[in-house]
């Protein structure tokens, strides 16, 4: 059985930045980023939003998705989430309690 593999589309704020990344634990994955640990780029520019994310059978398979997705153009991103998410909100934005990114900030 293979395994099951997330792509994930982030952004800052003010939807200035895009950040493409994989994992195979979403939720574990976003709590890093909203912590500010996720990666250097994402703390540096404040990446902590998820607009856009899909499931994906076999990582070899996500991270081929990955790679696709990070050759588009900004345009062809911004249309990708705005097919799912056509308000552009954080689709994790109640997946964590303020209390439990503080935690996870001290712990990394």
């Amino acid at each position: 059985m293979s395994k099951v593999g997330y792509v994930y589309i982030l952004s800052n704020k003010n939807r200035t930045v895009l950040y493409i990344g994989i994992t195979s634990n979403l939720e574990n994955r976003i709590l890093r980023h909203k912590a500010g640990r996720g990666s250097r780029f994402t703390a540096k520019y404040s990446i902590t939003d998820l607009l856009h994310f899909e499931r994906i059978h076999g990582m070899a398979a996500a991270i081929s998705r990955e790679k696709q997705l990070k050759r588009w153009h900004k345009a062809w991103k911004w249309n990708l989430i705005k097919e799912t998410n056509p308000d552009m909100v954080d689709l994790a934005a109640e997946w964590f309690t303020k209390e439990e990114v503080n935690e996870t900030r001290e712990m990394l």
